[in-house]
Parts: C-alpha cells; sequence; structure tokens
C-alpha cells in the first residue's frame, strides 16, 4: 500500500507541476515578492497533497523564534520534504543552492523565478562574493535566506561537515543564524521512492546572534543545535 501511495502522490506532483510551472512563467515581469508569492503555492499544494495521499503530515515547534526581520536560515537537509516544509513555517525566502538544479525542466524554471542565489560550487572564491553580493540584497529585500550547511542530502543518523559558505556569508553581512531541526528522513528517506505515513516534526530554534562570533564558531553553534534535537526528535 506504501508502494501505491507513494505512486499516486508522484503521479498527482506530476501532474500539477508542469502546468503549474507553465503559468507560472507568466509572472516573469513581476517584482520578486509577487513572483514568490504565486509560486510558492507550488509547495503550500504539495504538502496537503502529501498528506492526502500518503498520510504523512507535519507539527511545527518554536514558531516564536521567528524574528520580524529576515535572518539566514540553517536547517538539515534529509529529503526534498524540508524545501516545500520551509515555505510554510517561514516568512517569503530564497534559497542558497547549486546552479544546476536551474536546468531541470519545469522545476527548475520555477526555482529560476523565485531568484535564487544560483552558485556555482567549483568557482571558489567567486562564488563566496557571489554570495555577499545577493545575500545583502536578499536580506535588504525582506528575504530570509535558506542555507543547507550540509551541501547535499544526509541519512537520518549521518554527521556531516557543515561548509562555511553560510557561516561566512552570516558573518559579513552581521545577520543572526536561524536554525532548524527536523526527522524527516525517517519518513521520507534520501534517495528514496516510498513516503511512510506519520509526523514529521520540525523544530525551530533560538536565534544565533553571530557579530561575535567566528565562521567556525557559527558552524559550531547551528550543528550543536541542530544535531542535538535531531537526536531528541527522533527518540
Amino acid at each position: 500500500m506504501i508502494k501505491v501511495r507513494s505512486f499516486i502522490f508522484y503521479l498527482g506532483m506530476f501532474l500539477f507541476t508542469i502546468p503549474f510551472t507553465l503559468i507560472s512563467l507568466f509572472t516573469f515581469p513581476l517584482a520578486q515578492k509577487y513572483r514568490y508569492r504565486f509560486i510558492s503555492l507550488w509547495a503550500k499544494t504539495m504538502i496537503p497533497w502529501l498528506k492526502f495521499t500518503c498520510n504523512l503530515s507535519f507539527k511545527i515547534h518554536g514558531s516564536e523564534n521567528i524574528p520580524n526581520k529576515p535572518c539566514i536560515v540553517f536547517c538539515n537537509h534529509q529529503s526534498a520534504w524540508e524545501t516545500l516544509a520551509l515555505q510554510i513555517a517561514l516568512p517569503q525566502q530564497v534559497w542558497v543552492l547549486k546552479r544546476e538544479l536551474l536546468l531541470i525542466p519545469f522545476f527548475g524554471w520555477g526555482l529560476w523565478l523565485t531568484s535564487p542565489i544560483a552558485i556555482d560550487r567549483s568557482s571558489g572564491k567567486k562564488a563566496l562574493l557571489q554570495m555577499f553580493s545577493q545575500g545583502l540584497t536578499k536580506i535588504q529585500k525582506g528575504f530570509f535566506i535558506i542555507i543547507f550547511p550540509e551541501g547535499t542530502r544526509a541519512n537520518l543518523n549521518e554527521d556531516k561537515k557543515y561548509h562555511i559558505g553560510g557561516s561566512w556569508l552570516a558573518k559579513k553581512i552581521d545577520c543572526p543564524v536561524l536554525p532548524i531541526a527536523h526527522n524527516a528522513g525517517y519518513f521520507w528517506p534520501k534517495n528514496s521512492f516510498l513516503k511512510h505515513p506519520g509526523k514529521i516534526t520540525l523544530k525551530i530554534g533560538p536565534l544565533i546572534e553571530t557579530h561575535e562570533l567566528s565562521t567556525d564558531q557559527i558552524n559550531e553553534s547551528a550543528k550543536k543545535w541542530i544535531n542535538s534535537n535531531v537526536e531528541k526528535i527522533i527518540h
């Protein structure tokens, strides 16, 4: 039954995504905030669809920690689920992502319309400078910046090193970091077709002020909070 439910979820997502993306292209002349409002409807449709087809829902703890002003968000990365749920849990946002994702038909086009910070990971220092210039602009325009500091998806209990880019950006623009932890990988495992029924827990932590911390200390503080709370959630 889980296989059937998962298949129905993907079928519905596929049938919805194609026409939605084509319609989204007409939002190109609009300001970024208006494009985001429309395009985020995709995620806000997929989350209820996931619950309907796979009986997979979620609960949020710590919403009171979300600041009134935009900040940088560090979230653990276990599946595609968090890319959907964060659009419901947080105000308007942009993601830092690898440029290659924009080349994916339909999905990548929608990403492009949200004006993400799309970097070429092989460009080294140039990528950091791009993150700084675009990141500062996004914050000034009122957008939260979503960063998955592990870089790629990790298994539920996998301990991956945090990349320096996110903490460097936070330090460079003197912006606090909002840590977020979840256990989506338990129900929606990395690279798995199956979506298991249950309720995912997403926890939003207290802001980490960065102006007196080094980049390594920012990463250490965020990782410590995220890992300890993932551990609490799964046990």
